[in-house]
This record gives structure tokens, C-alpha cells and sequence, in this order.
């Protein structure tokens, strides 16, 4: 299967994903994050640098219990910037 292309504003989102992680763990070891998450160190580190933008919603999910971060929490943050990301606002 070939993989779409990011677009310019999922790799900052990604980007701002990682970041939120980096914060979240504080002094913890990647090596012990990642093994709470049941995922490696390496899977780890490319989502913290970007590297990997687009995680899987089970590894996202085991990251915010190993973090004790909320999902809505990681959503709100991570979400698309309507300034920055040219998205329109939904309306209700």
C-alpha cells in the first residue's frame, strides 16, 4: 500500500505532537516511556522528533496512559491551527 504524502501541516502537527510528548515526560527515560507504552525506544523517538508524524491511535493511546495525559488533552493540543493550517472553522 502506498502512503499518501503529509502534507506540510500534518508534519507540524506531528511536530507539535512530539513536542507535547517530549513535555509530558519530563526527566523519564524514553527507554522506560516507551516500554510502559509497549512500544520501542525507537518508535519512540521518531514520534518525538517528527519523524514518524502519524501514529496509530493504539500507540497514541498507550503514550497518554504511560504519560497520565488525557486524550482530549492531546487532541486539543494537537489539533489543526485554522490560521496556521489554512483550515476553515465548522460551524455548529
Amino acid at each position: 500500500m502506498v502512503r499518501t504524502p503529509l502534507s506540510p501541516s500534518e508534519r507540524r502537527r506531528g511536530e507539535r505532537f512530539g513536542a507535547l510528548l517530549r513535555r509530558a515526560r519530563g526527566n523519564r527515560s524514553m527507554v522506560e516511556v516507551a516500554a510502559a507504552a509497549g512500544i520501542s525506544a525507537e518508535t519512540l523517538r521518531k514520534i518525538e522528533t517528527g519523524r514518524a508524524p502519524t501514529p496509530s491511535f493504539f500507540t497514541v493511546a498507550a503514550l497518554a496512559t504511560a504519560l497520565g495525559v488525557s486524550l482530549d488533552e492531546l487532541a486539543l493540543d494537537c489539533a489543526p491551527d485554522p490560521q496556521e493550517d489554512g483550515v476553515e472553522a465548522l460551524s455548529a
